[in-house]
Order: C-alpha cells, then sequence, then structure tokens
C-alpha cells in the first residue's frame, strides 16, 4: 500500500507537511514560506510558570496545528482533524485513508523516533510528520526535516503517536480535502490576510508575555537570572532557549527568515517594494537572533559567565525587539493594493 506521493524536505516540520499534502491535492503554488506566512506562524511567548524538560516554555511560533489550519481555511480548503482515545480506531482510520489514496499528516512526541539522532529525541510532542503508506509491517514516513523518506513499524508509529505528557496528541491526524482549483487571486488575499494576523499576534495581543513585548520581557529577565537563579540554573535556563530556538524546528533565527523569504515572495503577488524592504528587516532580526544563541551556548557551556555576558545576551533580545516592532508596524502601515 504506498501511494504516489513525493517527499519534499523543509525548514520545519509543519511548514513542510502544510506543502507538501496541499501540493498532494494540486495546490501547485504553495511553498513553505507561503505556507509559514499565510499560516501566521511568527510568535513568540515566554512562559516562566510552566516547565518543559526542567526550564520555562519558550516558543518561536504559533501553537502546532494553527499553521496548516489557517493556511487551508484562507485558501478556502476543508480539513479533516481527527483524535482518539483508541489505538485501534486510530490505526484502522488512518488504514481506511490510505486504503483511498489519501496521505495524512500526524502530530507525534519526538522521544521514540528512531530515525532521530539521540540528542535530538527528547520529551516533544508538537511534531509533524506524514505517512503515505505501508508495506508489510511498516509505515511509509515523509519526515519533512529529513532528507530522504523513512519508515516506523506499527509499533513505532503508535508509540509516537500516543505519547504522553505536555501537547500530548492523542493520535491526531489531519489531511485537507480536495476541492476546486486555488487561485493566485486567492493567494494574493490569502497572503494579506496572514500578515494582518501576524500583525496582530505580534503587536497587540495584551500581555507582557507574548509577541514584540514578549522578546523584550525575556530580555530584561535575563539580565536577572544570574543573580536571582545561581550561575548554573540560568545557564540551564539560556540552554532551554537555544533547545527551543535551534533545535526544535528551525526556531527563532530559521522562522525569520523563513519570513523575510514569504514577504520576497509576497512581493511577487502584489508588487509593493515595501515587502521587500520590510524582509530585509526580519533577515537581520534572523542574525540577531542567531548571535543571541552563540551567546546564551557560550554561558551554558562555560566559557564565558560573567553578569556582563548575560546583560550582553539580554540586549541582543532588546534590540530585536526594536528591530521587530518596527519591522510589523511598518507591515501594519501598508497600503494595500
Amino acid at each position: 500500500m504506498e501511494l504516489n506521493f513525493n517527499h519534499i524536505q523543509a525548514a520545519h516540520c509543519e511548514n513542510g507537511v502544510t506543502t507538501s499534502l496541499l501540493k498532494n491535492i494540486g495546490v501547485k503554488q504553495i511553498t513553505e514560506p507561503l505556507a509559514f506566512g499565510i499560516g501566521a506562524g511568527l510568535f513568540f511567548v515566554y512562559i516562566p510558570f510552566l516547565k518543559i524538560n526542567n526550564g520555562p516554555v519558550i516558543a518561536f511560533r504559533t501553537l502546532p496545528g494553527l499553521i496548516f489550519k489557517r493556511t487551508c481555511k484562507a485558501l478556502g480548503i476543508p480539513v479533516i482533524r481527527k483524535k482518539f482515545s483508541s489505538r485501534e480506531k486510530a490505526e484502522a482510520f488512518l488504514k481506511d485513508r490510505l486504503a483511498e489514496g489519501m496521505p495524512v499528516g500526524c502530530q507525534v512526541g519526538v522521544y521514540y523516533l528512531t530515525y532521530f539522532p539521540k540528542e535530538y529525541r527528547f520529551h516533544f510532542n508538537a511534531h509533524n510528520l506524514i505517512v503515505y503508506g505501508k508495506e508489510d509491517d511498516n509505515y511509509l514516513i515523509s519526515d519533512p526535516v529529513m532528507e530522504t523518506p523513512t519508515t516506523l513499524t506499527s509499533y513505532e508509529l503508535e508509540r509516537v503517536r500516543f505519547a504522553k505528557g505536555a501537547l500530548a496528541p492523542r493520535g491526531q491526524l489531519y489531511y485537507p480535502v480536495e476541492g476546486k482549483p486555488v487561485t493566485d487571486d486567492q493567494i494574493k488575499r490569502a497572503i494579506k490576510s496572514g500578515i494582518e494576523k501576524n500583525v496582530r499576534n505580534m503587536l497587540t495581543i495584551h500581555g507582557s508575555i507574548t509577541g514584540v513585548r514578549g522578546i523584550k520581557f525575556t530580555g530584561n529577565r535575563i539580565k536577572n537570572w544570574r543573580d536571582k537563579l545561581g550561575p548554573k540554573q540560568a545557564g540551564l535556563y539560556l540552554a532551554q532557549l537555544v533547545r527551543m530556538q535551534e533545535e526544535i524546528g528551525t526556531g527563532g533565527g530559521g522562522f525569520r527568515y523563513i519570513y523575510a523569504a514569504f514577504l520576497q515572495e509576497a512581493h511577487a503577488y502584489n508588487q509593493m517594494d515595501e515587502l521587500l524592504d520590510i524582509s530585509n528587516q526580519f533577515t537581520k532580526s534572523g542574525d540577531l537572533w542567531r548571535t543571541a544563541a552563540a551567546q546564551a551556548a557560550g554561558i551554558y557551556k562555560g566559557r564565558i559567565g560573567s553578569q556582563e555576558d548575560f546583560n550582553t545576551m539580554g540586549n541582543y533580545l532588546l534590540e530585536i525587539a526594536d528591530i521587530e516592532r518596527e519591522a510589523f508596524m511598518a507591515l501594519k502601515n501598508l497600503k494595500w493594493r
């Protein structure tokens, strides 16, 4: 049972799954940057009172599943999404879809993904992959972060589909329903709505821990971590930031580069040179996120670690917040044609 499916490698799992599943039903125009931008994927949140792997929750993107959901909705494409309390029903539903010729996206935990390098396996349940066939007891897997397709046994797939803990996937699977062709005018409108949603999410969501204000809040907090937590715990918190930024998907810098690419592709649908200028601002932000990650890694690994080093780290985030506020304000003030 193998479908006619083309594996596409991507920088981030949900972007890649969204792009691949849409191309599979004939929406050939969608690229990873367009999926990320239309889905308003760029975000930031720092939640100090919630812990994952003994560190605070830090996220650089929207909640899992929203990129796929928003992109399909903006393009007028119906979506089927299912969760299961029964593992048997979850596998039966999956087999039925494959028998119908429908590859499906699955949310899984990465800790037991056997094809992942061991250093990348930790308790994180918001990874996305595509199941596109079955041969004997092996399910055929298209994981967008891998160079080539791979496989999981029935047991291995069930284990990651029903991983325990935060964001437990509960066997979740999803797929788009094929309908009328998507036009370039639809994509043009979807680009505009995606930008407007991302502007709201980064600038106007209330609270100090989300969006641009959240980045600034985190930068100021980092300056106090060494004295408040002690050098060792503060270093572990910085390691958490780097893990969430660089190891889970594409994190801070990578997402900014993808968003910059999205604005460049958006320019092809709406000839506004401002989009190219703002794209450059997000590239600059991405560069600073990567510089900040290197600074944080240096502190965590013990190469540096004075209070001044923590101040430098915090100041990087304050500078990033200023750049992204300016960029999103420019997007907010666009005069759409």
